[in-house]
């Protein structure tokens, strides 16, 4: 059971095989609902960390280059199925999640951790829920924590919007205008995992900056 999972998942991930899904077991409006619930699982349903984003989004470039799927709908869809995705996992943690924080005599969940993450989002909350969208398993955590620290729901949504459209549509075309060149088909493993690597550039540089002035300040 846990190798056909590990199976379908690397079908997911490999031009030729999820063509042959997509033409088969996952045919027609299936295959919809299969790429869409995954990347609505892997944005915001904390369950979701294991599954694959940027290589999926990826590979589905690839095969609507191939012809078998339409950009534009794709990338609509999944865009939607991100901002879902996130909606559901900012509302999961403005629940569930802002709950386990307010026992005041928790040792984990410590309300002034909550106040910190607060402060956080309410200071940076836009920037990282963007750039969350880029990182692989943080961005499945992201929309959570921001409902924990109880961000302002309009202006989740807002950058949101932006990063999902901005993530979704860019590994797609990606895919789309790359995938048919003959070295990224020979090296597509390695290529996706250099678009993963090339993602967390942003996080590190800002990581950097923020340790810079922390070090910085009196």
């Amino acid at each position: 059971m846990v190798s056909e999972a590990i199976h379908f998942l690397r079908s997911l991930t490999d031009p030729d095989q999820l063509i042959n899904l997509l033409s088969t077991v996952l045919s027609g409006w299936i295959g919809y609902v299969a790429l869409f619930l995954v990347v609505f699982a892997e944005s915001g349903m904390l369950i979701g960390f294991f599954l694959p984003g940027d290589s999926l989004l990826f590979t589905v470039g690839v095969v609507a280059g191939a012809g078998k799927l339409p950009i534009g709908a794709t990338i609509a869809m999944l865009a939607v199925a991100s901002i879902l995705g996130d909606g559901c996992g900012f509302w999961l943690g403005s629940t569930l999640g802002y709950s386990l924080f307010q026992k005041t005599n928790s040792r984990i969940f410590r309300r002034e951790y909550l106040e910190r993450t607060h402060e956080f989002y309410e200071k940076h909350g836009g920037q990282t829920i963007i750039y969350a969208k880029f990182l692989p398993i943080i961005r499945t955590f992201a929309a959570f924590i921001a409902g924990v620290g109880k961000m302002r729901y309009a202006r989740f949504l807002l950058f949101n919007v932006v990063g999902a459209v901005g993530w979704v549509t860019s590994m797609i075309t990606l895919g789309y205008l790359l995938g048919n060149v003959t070295l990224v088909r020979r090296n597509f493993e390695k290529f996706v995992l250099g678009i993963v690597v090339v993602s967390l550039i942003p996080a590190v540089l800002q990581g950097l900056k923020a340790r810079k002035k922390s070090t910085v300040a009196p």
